[in-house]
């Protein structure tokens, strides 16, 4: 009996653990920037927008003299903006302008992230988009990768983009959990939903999904289910490479069916 209370007290303390300090393991925020869009030739213009609680959302907007649309771009759990500096120059490669933009707590963005104030961000850069810079939501893409995939579903399902492109995304944080931690009662513990699967299942307009087998972080699987949960119409490409990588060394895997699909639109 000692021996089984206190296997059940450290059980009991790994998950008194697990909820506190919840946030630092799904949010990683680096506040430094290392780095602009004038590394990769690209000129741009600093935005600074204040969300529903009045945090200060800092991002750039990349324009593109002949735009074929526009693009918001959510990032992943770690680092800021001036880590994506390579998705910024596909992304103009394209022939996208794109508004990339921080969370709170990231880079230049105030406050400390969360759930809702993610959310709050990703709103308040829409309304610059569609209220300052007068784009109708006809013309902006919504984009996503890995967590930012999440945030994108959750933003596209509160407004009317032209289309949703969501990469290497998994269904929900506690689907996530529940596999990286099979041992523990991660959804009860969770205090994060991320739900992707319930939202997506509700839109209406064209989406891209884009997910590799060997993703180290996010498994196949469950960008495969948030896929299938989707709604018409939708499209999935299977890519190669790792979690952080793969967009990039797929090469014309990757671009190929990225052009068509804009294209398509």
């Amino acid at each position: 009996m000692p021996f089984l209370i206190t296997v059940a007290a450290v059980y009991a303390g790994i998950c008194l653990l697990v909820f506190v300090f919840q946030p630092k393991l799904i949010f990683m925020p680096t506040r430094d920037i290392i780095g602009d869009p004038r590394e990769i030739g690209c000129r741009f213009e600093d935005v600074t927008v204040k969300d529903a609680s009045g945090e200060s959302i800092h991002g750039w907007f990349v324009g593109h003299e002949a735009a074929k649309a526009t693009v918001v771009f959510c990032h992943g759990n770690a680092g800021n903006i001036s880590y994506r500096l390579e998705t910024l120059q596909l992304l103009h490669g394209l022939g996208l302008a794109v508004l990339i933009f921080d969370y709170p707590g990231y880079g230049n963005s105030s406050g400390s992230p969360s759930e809702q104030g993610i959310d709050a961000a990703a709103d308040a850069m829409w309304r610059y988009l569609v209220e300052q810079r007068r784009l109708a939501p006809e013309d902006i893409i919504i984009w996503g990768r890995s967590l930012g995939g999440a945030v994108a579903v959750g933003l596209a399902a509160r407004h009317s983009p032209k289309a949703l492109i969501v990469e290497s995304t998994f269904t929900s944080i506690g689907d996530m959990a529940a596999r990286l931690y099979p041992w523990l009662p991660v959804r009860i513990l969770s205090r994060f939903s991320f739900d992707a699967a319930s939202k997506v299942a509700t839109l209406g307009f064209p989406k891209l999904f884009v997910h590799s087998r060997e993703d180290d972080i996010v498994p196949f699987a469950l960008g495969k289910r948030l896929f299938e949960a989707a709604a018409e119409p939708k499209q999935f490409v299977e890519i190669e490479g790792f979690h952080d990588g793969g967009f990039l060394e797929s090469g014309e895997k990757y671009l190929t069916p990225v052009r068509a699909f804009l294209d398509s639109l």
